[in-house]
């Protein structure tokens, strides 16, 4: 088992991938690497990535990096877990370009649906926290659900009932109270 990772091995994994890389592309991070580098948590267990477009030479990158900074990387991302959200690169956050590679958070109302619809506490939450930190805003996460909810057929282990009332019942949640800070 490979120790937590901290914001700092995610620092440099991104510079030694811009170093490896063999050519241009982007690396959109999701999960705990985001609530890393945002800051919301402190560590995490492995870094999820999507790697859209791909890189050249970024796995034999990967596989090297894996072993020399002891980091675990996962090739995952919401589109994995729900259908595309449309414009879902449009509301990537960029984070910086090291070599040839971008840096992006994968699209946090994205990654809000992906995590509700699996429903782990730990999962509410980062959403609680992406939303406290207004990184997307209950407008958005109904109208991308609505966008979507015809395709979820094509992802069986998903209740599109069940996923729309966990998006109705975080919504009310957090309608009915205050942002920090306010009254």
């Amino acid at each position: 088992m490979r120790p937590n990772v901290d914001p700092q091995k995610i620092e440099r994994l991104m510079q030694a991938l811009g170093r490896e890389a063999q050519g241009s592309g982007c690396i959109y991070f999701t999960g705990g690497a985001s609530a890393l580098l945002i800051g919301w948590r402190s560590s995490t267990v492995d870094v999820d990535i999507r790697l859209d477009p791909e890189p050249p030479g970024i796995f034999q990158a990967i596989a090297k990096l894996k072993q020399e900074l002891d980091i675990n990387i996962e090739l995952a991302s919401p589109q994995d877990f729900l259908p595309a959200l449309p414009g879902w690169r449009d509301r990537s956050v960029f984070i910086g370009k090291q070599g040839k590679i971008s840096f992006y958070h994968y699209d946090f109302t994205a990654q809000a649906l992906s995590k509700i619809s699996r429903g782990f506490d730990r999962d509410i939450n980062d959403v609680q926290a992406m939303y406290e930190k207004r990184l997307f805003s209950c407008i958005e996460l109904r109208d991308c659900f609505e966008a979507i909810a015809s395709e979820l057929i094509r992802f069986p282990s998903l209740d599109s009932d069940v996923l729309r009332s966990r998006i109705g019942n975080f919504i009310e949640g957090v309608e009915s109270k205050p942002f920090e800070g306010q009254s």
